[in-house]
């Protein structure tokens, strides 16, 4: 079944949209758990700026950001979305990241396409997992971070409660610049504890402005100065001005206010309720006074063609310098590139440069993202966000830039992926779509991996969880029109031997006419772990011609390769050759790798086959109260703790050496015990004797 129709729409005159300076744009990306109610935020914001005339649900699929299928059928978001917001002159551009740990890819990168972040924290569920994750990730990014409360209209809703979560999450920075005025469902209002005045919505998404009521003084007079106190302490000049005083002027409140939140030192707190549009006004003026435009971000550091780093300011007239933070492939229009533009700008029917691919690319039509529309722009200058159709060689990752200074921004780090599926097509001579498929699917995200097992013989999928996972499979049917079936990847398994043995190779096929000869004798013996394989020729006296020495060797590497007991490869013996015999006529290279693979196979049987399994390094960080169950449940995984050690934040790192067999899934596994809040990482070691 065919996605949604994009539609590719200009205003009615059918000029493109028009063109914002730096000062006038806001890069806004929504951030938090799963469920705590991005999305609808998203709506909120552009029902409550004229961007759409009415509010979308996710229930019921028609949302702006969530468009995608598999989207409307998990009730989740599932990959980055983006729409512009025009409020007071200025252009919004928001993102809305997933707040599933399986789709960390699309936040990675939209992190470093946007100046600030806004992290929707539910007044229900309070502080979770991907909220955390997410902040994390803004903290190391440099990016000030504000928070959105939501969902306080709802039952069970507890603000204080979530507060105090926020805080001792996210420490003393984190701090109020709203109370909600009312509980649950008589949640109707905003006290401003910043300005003083109180904003009533008893009709819809515009606020009345009123004075505090009486019944909230109790609860905003205290809240007021420990805003006051906040804002003091995130500046020398302003704490030294406090302490004298004991208060501060207005005017250095709302400035030093500002200037905390840009500089990364204050998080406030703004409250609301997305699905009923409270609060959202309040949220849009935020966002256009208190926010950073891309001129307050300062310059970012590139990396230059020999490797050093410099600084680029974000000048318009300047070289460019742009992102590719997504890139998706569209059913209609074909593959969609979404970008940043740090320096410079970005035009209609140019020549880019690809510094990543180091490739140039003619870009087509300019537009920008809003959900499933598109909508021409004429350029998209420094600070910026745009999108173009139809790129073949820009990936998620890249950076443009210029043949002449083709500087790079650093790698996004991403995770290795955690779960492994080998697939094959649904229908027999599919293989070239799928080749297509996962390569495009590849090239749109970087956390997902593709990989050819040449030892199992399986094309295996590698991503962030079974999610993640379901969602590509999904995708190869809906775009690419190729269904697959799964299983879950082979562990690749070795043989070698217990002990020494002798044995002789024979293939003697004389009948008449040419025949087949050949007899070697060998000795076979262990190696220690990880020495691979020994051939050894000590034939005297020309029993076997020196032409056939190298035969016997490769009959034997063959069946190695193809194992003798298991289908596993044999490893980590050394073979002798002793002996052996031959025929002037009937002997030939073929003859002489047959008998070795003979003799092969007789030796091992007399010596005794193990079966090795890969050993895997675990690393696992948890809280510390989860340490007990994850190493129980490592000891019971035939796992061998190697050692723990405290790594700040409450939480512990266990190093342990594991069976691949036994954490094939781990993923799942630890998320189930530890809530979400357990990360692991998993590299080769070595290979072990299987317990029998």
């Amino acid at each position: 079944m065919p996605g949604p129709v994009t539609r590719v729409r200009a205003d009615p005159g059918g000029a493109a949209l028009k063109t914002y300076d730096a000062k006038d744009i806001r890069n806004v990306l929504l951030v938090g758990h799963g469920g705590a109610g991005k999305t609808t935020l998203l709506e909120a914001l552009l029902f409550a700026s004229g961007g759409i005339t009415r509010m979308g649900t996710v229930e019921d699929g028609n949302t702006v950001s969530d468009h995608d299928p598999d989207e409307q059928r998990r009730g989740i978001s599932v990959s980055l979305a983006m729409a512009p917001i025009e409020w007071k002159g200025v252009k919004i551009n928001a993102l809305d990241a997933p707040g599933t740990a399986d789709f960390v890819g699309d936040l990675r990168n939209a992190i470093r396409a946007v100046d600030a972040v806004i992290v929707v924290v539910s007044a229900v569920d309070g502080v979770e997992v991907q909220t955390e994750y997410a902040w994390e990730l803004a903290v190391d990014e440099g990016l000030p971070r504000a928070i959105f409360v939501n969902k306080l209209d709802r039952e069970r809703a507890d603000f204080q409660s979530t507060l105090d979560q926020l805080v001792s999450s996210f420490g003393t920075q984190v701090a109020p610049f709203e109370l909600p005025i009312g509980q649950e469902h008589e949640f109707g209002g905003i006290a401003d504890l910043l300005h003083e005045k109180a904003d009533l919505y008893p009709n819809g998404p515009m606020a009345e402005e009123s004075e505090w009521p009486d019944d909230i003084h109790a609860m905003a007079d205290p809240a007021r100065e420990k805003l006051v106190e906040a804002v003091a302490e995130s500046d020398d000049a302003l704490i030294e001005e406090y302490l004298e005083q004991g208060t501060l002027p207005e005017e250095h409140i709302v400035s030093g206010a500002k200037a905390g939140f840009a500089a990364a030192r204050l998080a406030p707190v703004l409250v609301g309720s997305a699905s009923k549009a409270i609060g959202i006004d309040r949220l849009l003026d935020f966002i256009v006074d208190e926010f950073p435009s891309p001129l307050d971000r300062g310059p970012i550091t590139v990396i230059g063609r020999g490797g050093e780093a410099k600084e680029r300011p974000g000048d318009p007239a300047g070289p460019t310098t742009a992102f590719v933070f997504k890139t998706v492939s569209d059913p209609f229009v074909g593959h969609v590139t979404m970008f940043r533009v740090f320096s410079g700008r970005v035009r209609p029917d140019s020549s880019i440069y690809n510094a990543t691919q180091n490739t140039e690319e003619r870009l087509g039509q300019l537009f920008t993202q809003k959900g499933k529309e598109h909508e021409t722009i004429a350029e998209v200058p420094a600070g910026d966000i745009g999108a173009v159709a139809k790129l073949q060689a820009s990936h998620t990752g890249d950076t443009w830039s210029t043949k002449d200074d083709p500087v790079q921004l650093q790698p996004v780090e991403l995770p290795e992926p955690l779960l492994a599926y080998a697939i094959t097509p649904a229908t027999k001579g599919d293989e070239d779509k799928l080749a297509t498929g996962l390569a495009r699917l590849r090239e749109e995200d970087p956390s997902f991996h593709v990989a050819r097992n040449e030892e199992t013989h399986e094309m295996v999928i590698y991503g962030m969880g079974e999610a993640h996972l379901d969602v590509q499979m999904s995708r190869l049917k809906a775009k690419f029109g190729v269904g697959v079936l799964h299983t879950p990847a082979k562990i690749a398994f070795r043989e070698t031997v217990r002990g020494k043995a002798a044995a002789q190779g024979r293939h003697v096929k004389q009948t008449g006419g040419h025949g087949q000869y050949a007899i070697c004798s060998i000795e076979l013996e262990p190696l220690p772990r990880g020495e691979g394989f020994v051939y050894e020729d000590k034939i005297s006296g020309g029993a076997i011609p020196q032409q056939f020495i190298p035969s016997i060797e490769k009959g034997i590497v063959k069946t190695m390769a193809e194992g003798v007991i298991s289908g596993n490869p044999m490893v980590d013996i050394k073979i002798t050759l002793v002996d052996g015999k031959f025929h002037t006529v009937d002997s030939s290279d073929m003859a002489f790798q047959i008998a070795g693979s003979v003799a092969l196979k007789e030796a091992v049987e007399k010596a005794g086959v193990v079966l090795l399994e890969p050993i895997v390094q675990l690393s696992v960080v948890v809280p510390e109260s989860f340490t007990g169950d994850i190493m129980g449940d490592l000891n019971a995984k035939r796992g061998k703790i190697q050692g723990m050690e405290q790594i700040g934040g409450g939480k512990q790192r266990i190093n342990a050496l594991v069976p691949q067999a036994e954490v094939a899934r781990y993923v799942i596994d630890l998320r189930s015990m530890t809530g979400g809040r357990g990360a692991f990482a998993m590299t080769f070691s070595h290979y072990e004797e299987m317990p029998s």
